[in-house]
């Protein structure tokens, strides 16, 4: 008797003690800090790697030489971060740029790695600078875009970053909205549009005009990649007479279709890997449930073959190399690996760590993103990914709904720090690819047209039920989150579906549709008139999105929020978003709202972020009642 009492009694504490064990509560900090080291780049003569890594809480440039190791920290910001935008030019110069946020400003340098020397090339106020292009036969002159003449208009200039000239190369006549380079740099195709109509240009050389070869509306979609070398044929991504866009190659003399190079039923193809150097396809790639690859190359297809058998289990791609194809830079990830840097030697085999993203992170104690599919209300398929928590509970669980930005975007497979995070306390994430959402092909995207406040909420509301009625969400803790549009389907959500979310936070949200649209920058104006066909036209459809914007239904919002935002993030009205948080107040909402004055939409400080999860963290802990 007392021996079957003693494992009665050891069974049950050996429940308990299972039953109170905890998942490890990663700090905010591990999640959240400036990354260790990122944005790695490799020198064309393969001597030197350049990359980013903090110093004062702020992104600076170091060098290594790869003779001997040594590092060499080229910039001390302690203002403004080093952007991820930086390139090497052909005789070994880097070309960086900062953001100066207080004054909308923007500054290029150029690094002389023989000398550190670094020269400013450029320091502009309410401009937009993009690189078009840089070349080997002109290693000292970078083709940019900026709109330094007419805010609205982006010209081409070319740019000697030894001596700082400006030279106009192609002025934009005011409706040209893309530029394409060939091989030596010259720009033989652009792409003009009124926003509803896109047509590309073709000229035979510098000499000669433009003259138009394709004409779209904008559902259908040609994207030049790079000159063929032979003839004038040109690759491109296209979904004309299709529904997923295609690898082809097309005659630029006449704009017709020569060969479908790679398709695939399933998916858009989302980018192809071209080496200008070589003048070489090396892969097409897309997002199914995960990232696929189709390679066109037989000698790249061998080196990924080795890479993915030297890096089992991890997603692997090249993201640099040097002129000689012989030293590789390789980033790896898997959706609970936020990312390792590798140099890779092709010679040797040799493969060599250069750094982890973040090393604070141990993927064992991260979660897995598992790819979902449901059916919407009205039969079409919405597909998303679900985390979940670490654990053996997989039902019941409090969930955090998680549309994406866009609407014209998607989520894909991979690592987000904002899930794990969410994931780690405890939470299921739910992330789906709404109609509209890019990947899935002309049809799917279409169907999102002037649904902004239609279907598309429906697929989210849907996609909840569908939790709910799989026993997953527990419906009384259910919250939704997200930032810009992300952030308006979340303010959507607790106005006209109050019963099924406890909570709301909102990044940067989009409260307005009118004045969203109306305060575009002037850059954005050609896109107006797409914007009036996919979201809607603030005059003729101006009841339609009254009754969808947030900011006029502060009457039907009921449960807390919290709202973040930057004071300098160009697409937001503080003035509109602080009435709004007042008007909330009034009808006695609960309301926490952070308003940040030196940051865009996304917060650079590392104290800003710090504070904005720990807040997030606390926010969720009260209003759903859970604890890690």
């Amino acid at each position: 008797m007392f021996g079957r009492l003693r494992i009665f009694l050891f069974i049950v504490f050996t429940t308990i003690i299972c039953s109170c064990k905890h998942v490890k509560q990663i700090p905010i900090a591990d999640f959240f800090k400036t990354p260790e080291k990122t944005v790695f780049k490799i020198s064309p003569d393969g001597k030197y790697i350049a990359y980013l890594k903090p110093y004062k809480d702020k992104q600076n440039l170091f060098i290594q030489s790869l003779a001997d190791g040594t590092e060499h920290m080229e910039t001390s910001f302690d203002d403004y971060p080093v952007n991820g935008w930086y390139f090497w030019t052909y005789n070994n110069q880097l070309v960086f740029n900062q953001d100066i946020v207080a004054n909308d400003g923007f500054k290029m340098y150029a690094l002389d790695i023989s000398t550190h020397q670094i020269r400013t090339i450029l320091s502009l106020e309410k401009v937009r600078v993009n690189l078009v292009n840089r070349n080997k036969q002109q290693p000292d002159i970078i083709t940019i875009r900026m709109n330094k003449r007419d805010p609205a208009n982006f010209d081409i200039y070319r740019l000697n970053i030894k001596t700082g000239e400006l030279s106009p190369y192609l002025i934009n006549p005011g409706n040209i909205t893309e530029w394409f380079p060939d091989a030596d740099g010259k720009i033989r195709l652009v792409k003009s549009s009124d926003g509803v109509d896109e047509t590309i240009l073709y000229r035979p050389d510098d000499n000669s005009p433009f003259k138009p070869i394709i004409q779209n509306n904008f559902k259908n979609s040609v994207r030049p990649i790079a000159f063929a070398g032979s003839k004038n044929n040109f690759y491109a991504l296209s979904n004309v007479n299709r529904d997923k866009m295609a690898l082809v190659e097309i005659n630029a003399e006449d704009g017709k279709e020569q060969r479908t190079i790679f398709s695939n039923s399933n998916a858009d193809l989302m980018y192809v890997e071209y080496y200008k150097n070589k003048h070489r396809l090396e892969f097409a790639s897309w997002d199914e449930a995960k990232p696929r690859k189709y390679f066109l190359s037989p000698d790249i297809q061998r080196l990924y073959k080795k890479l993915g058998d030297l890096l089992k289990g991890n997603e692997v791609r090249v993201v640099d190399r040097d002129s000689s194809e012989n030293k590789f830079i390789l980033y790896t990830y898997t959706d609970r690996s936020p990312g390792t840097y590798y140099l890779y030697e092709a010679r040797t085999c040799k493969l060599t760590k250069l750094g982890d993203t973040n090393p604070s992170l141990i993927p064992s104690e991260l979660c897995s993103m598992q790819p979902i599919a449901y059916k919407a209300s009205d039969g079409l398929t919405i597909n998303g990914y679900l985390t979940m928590p670490l654990g053996n509970k997989k039902t019941n669980l409090p969930v955090v709904v998680m549309p994406h930005d866009g609407p014209w975007a998607r989520d894909t497979w991979g690592y987000d720090e904002q899930v794990q995070f969410l994931a780690n306390r405890g939470y299921a994430v739910f992330q789906m690819n709404y109609r509209g959402s890019t990947g899935y092909g002309k049809a799917f995207r279409s169907a999102g047209y002037k649904q902004v406040g239609g279907k598309i909420q429906d697929d989210i509301t849907d996609g909840v039920h569908w939790l709910i009625d799989k026993k997953i969400a527990n419906p009384k803790k259910i919250a939704i989150f997200g930032g810009r549009f992300g952030g308006f389907s979340a303010l959507y959500g607790v106005s006209f579906h109050p019963e099924l979310y406890n909570c709301a936070v909102v990044q940067y949200g989009l409260i307005n549709f009118f004045t969203y649209i109306k305060d575009a920058p002037p850059f954005f104006k050609p896109y107006l008139k797409m914007t009036y066909e996919m979201v809607g036209n603030p005059e003729t459809d101006a009841d339609r999105l009254r009754a969808i914007s947030p900011v006029f239904h502060t009457d039907k919002i009921k449960v807390p929020l919290i709202i973040f935002q930057g004071a300098k993030d160009q697409r937001a009205n503080i003035s509109e978003l602080n009435h709004f948080v007042y008007e909330l107040r009034k009808h006695d909402v609960d309301v926490k709202y952070f308003l940040k004055p030196n940051e865009r939409a996304f917060f650079r400080s590392e104290r800003n972020r710090f504070e904005m999860y720990t807040e997030i963290e606390k926010f969720l802990d009260y209003n759903m009642g859970v604890k890690p």
